[in-house]
């Protein structure tokens, strides 16, 4: 088909135009629009792959053998038009294109083949049809997503407004609840409880004076007998430096009846007077 593409190949639901917001589904051929008032509407095709498959498809053309010169032209001609109409094409447009004029510059100029590489059978056009066929795909599976039921488009989700009012309701407790609950409070208090340690004063004179004193009426005391263990262990100690302490100044004699027996405390007065 030599003719360009006339606005009668453009889809007929599609305006072509808009003026001042109106749309227009032919152009008018003796209706003055101000150059500002006018703009071309270019929502009918996502892109050169879906204007070349709108133009394939318009002619009942067969993509698995694309007539390349038809659709160069169909393809040129489109893109003439809209330029006509002022409007600024996307660079993949002009891109697409310059693929088709080498496309169908391939197909009229034989290729010679390279020194030492048999002659290549591959057709320029297997990469476009596959493009093409990939795009048909995509498309009409996004038309089949699109006719599905979507909210907010097809229908409304219903939605209630139930009040409700919320009575706060207490835990029950039973007298075990109380019971741990008193253990606990216990036990934290054991923890944190202070323990104030008292200095006792204990004095060693004093202490051997004790034992002096005890030892002054009988002639043998048995070591045991010198400590009060009620007294509790400080005093014990001192008790027992006295008693060292006495027996280095030779003021007492430690004697032993036989070996691991008994041990005897006896004042150095009651050795004299023997």
């Amino acid at each position: 088909m030599s003719e360009l593409l006339s606005q009668s190949d453009l889809p007929m639901t599609t305006p072509v135009a808009f003026v001042h917001g109106q749309p227009m589904t032919e152009m008018p051929h003796d209706l003055f629009i101000p150059p500002d008032a006018l703009e071309v509407a270019l929502e009918s095709f996502q892109g050169p792959l879906d204007l070349l498959l709108y133009l394939i498809r318009r002619h009942n053309l067969d993509p698995l053998d694309i007539p390349m010169a038809q659709l160069t032209q169909q393809y040129i001609g489109y893109i003439e038009a809209m330029q006509q109409h002022r409007m600024e094409l996307a660079a993949e447009y002009l891109l697409m294109a310059a693929v088709l004029i080498e496309i169908k510059s391939r197909m009229l100029l034989p290729r010679p083949p390279k020194q030492g590489e048999e002659e290549s059978d591959e057709d320029p056009r297997v990469e476009l049809m596959r493009r093409l066929l990939e795009y048909e795909q995509m498309k009409l599976a996004a038309q089949k997503l699109n006719e599905l039921p979507q909210v907010g488009r097809d229908f409304e989700l219903v939605q209630v407004l139930i009040e409700r009012t919320v009575v706060e309701r207490l835990p029950n407790v039973t007298v075990e609840d109380l019971r741990t609950a008193w253990l606990a409070l216990l036990a934290r208090a054991r923890v944190h409880a202070s323990h104030k340690v008292r200095r006792e004063e204990l004095s060693v004179r004093e202490q051997m004076t004790k034992v002096l004193r005890r030892l002054r009426d009988a002639d043998f005391v048995p070591f045991e007998e010198l400590f009060e263990v009620e007294e509790g262990i400080p005093t014990m100690v001192v008790t027992f430096m006295a008693i060292l302490e006495l027996a280095k100044e030779t003021l007492i004699e430690i004697t032993q009846t036989e070996s691991l027996g008994n041990i005897y405390v006896r004042t150095c007065r009651a050795i004299t007077a023997e």
